[in-house]
């Protein structure tokens, strides 16, 4: 069997950290990232690893790729600390890894999300398929904070086993979530010389509720299933919003 190195990057995770460790430690190394945390997260870390490392956070992707480059296997899967391996999933990968992979360098999974007390089935986030599973030799990461992408150089594979996802506590902390990361994605946008315009803020926001709701039939997950719709559209407002400040500000400063 190909032997694989399990990654995670964290920051104050001590609520989530120890149940996601459990379920990969099948991998023949984990490798966890830290900036720093207030908590007891390393502390956690330390029971299930020694190979802890301390990065300043100078962003998502930037630390996601530091956390890669650490890892002593070509293969490496990488885990948040809100999600869990089911031990589907975890049979699928070591039987991919005995097997041998051939050609294919990376492998996308389905990632199931709980939200507003029950499995959330359809809309944008479900399957939610994402590439956790790949060569590092053969992969890079991209993408626009604090939303990672990861870009195989080669044949990339499907696997069947969920990933299963505690992105939210509550209703209140999804609000919280979604206030920070429209600030970083924001910034991004206007780092990349982007601007808010009609399109942007008047078009984008409605277009992402009917689709969350309507396309993709998230209408089907009742209640839980319209707060997202509503939610992701507003985080698109949010984030769109942010930038027009951010060009009002850069103006003013400029008059």
């Amino acid at each position: 069997m190909e032997k694989v190195s399990a990654v995670i990057i964290v920051y104050n995770e001590e609520k989530n950290l120890r149940e996601c460790l459990e379920t990969v430690q099948w991998a023949d190394e984990i490798v966890v990232v830290d900036s720093h945390s207030q908590d007891r997260t390393v502390e956690i870390a330390r029971e299930f690893t020694g190979k802890i490392f301390q990065k300043e956070y100078k962003g998502h992707i930037d630390k996601k790729r530091f956390a890669v480059s650490k890892a002593a296997h070509d293969w490496v899967f990488s885990i948040d600390a809100d999600e869990r391996v089911t031990p589907e999933l975890t049979q699928e990968i070591r039987r991919v890894l005995a097997q041998g992979a051939g050609e294919v360098v990376g492998y996308d999974m389905p990632r199931m999300t709980r939200h507003l007390g029950r499995w959330i089935r359809h809309g944008e986030w479900y399957p939610d398929r994402v590439t956790r599973l790949f060569r590092r030799s053969r992969m890079r990461y991209e993408g626009t904070e604090p939303h990672d992408r990861v870009i195989l150089q080669g044949p990339h594979g499907h696997l069947n086993g969920m990933l299963l996802h505690y992105n939210y506590r509550d209703f209140a902390h999804q609000i919280q979530t979604l206030q920070a990361y429209s600030d970083v994605a924001a910034k991004a946008l206007f780092a990349e010389g982007r601007r808010a315009g009609f399109r942007n803020l008047f078009l984008r926001p409605p277009f992402k509720f009917l689709k969350c709701y309507i396309l993709k039939r998230g209408f089907l997950d009742g209640w839980p299933g319209f707060i997202i719709a509503v939610t992701s559209a507003f985080y698109v407002l949010a984030k769109y919003a942010k930038l027009y400040e951010m060009q009002l500000s850069q103006k003013r400063k400029k008059g």
